[in-house]
């Protein structure tokens, strides 16, 4: 489960409950219910900020309907969330990447026949004897 996201505003420590979403090819705010998740042009408000809105003259406020009570999952949520713990058991464990062993080379050897091989802004070097 998420975190509970704050208040846009600044200074203010309320939980959020609306998203606030500008469309400035249509000169229009967008207040609605809170998203599911954090939208980068988007604004997160409390209930006080939500009712206070005000927007640039010339502009319009679209409020979509806002819930009484905060949605519970339902049972199709609960179903897709035992799903993917499921499927998610049955695979197989997957080796991690880079623990192959390679072979028994020294940390500071170069691959055969370079001598200072360049690989972006990185440079290997042989070990000096």
């Amino acid at each position: 489960m998420g975190a509970i996201r704050q208040c846009s505003r600044s200074a203010c420590r309320q939980s959020a409950v609306a998203t606030l979403t500008y469309v400035y090819a249509d000169s229009t705010a967008v207040l609605g219910p809170l998203a599911t998740y954090a939208e980068p042009h988007c604004y997160d408000l409390c209930e006080q900020h939500a009712d206070s809105l005000t927007v640039p003259r010339g502009w319009e406020v679209l409020r979509l309907a806002m819930p009484t009570a905060p949605q519970q999952p339902g049972p199709d949520d609960l179903l897709a969330l035992a799903n993917a713990v499921r499927d998610a058991a049955a695979l197989p464990a997957q080796p991690q990447p880079g623990t192959a062993n390679r072979g028994p080379h020294s940390a500071l050897e170069a691959p055969a026949g370079t001598e200072g091989t360049r690989r972006g802004h990185l440079r290997v070097l042989r070990e000096p004897s």
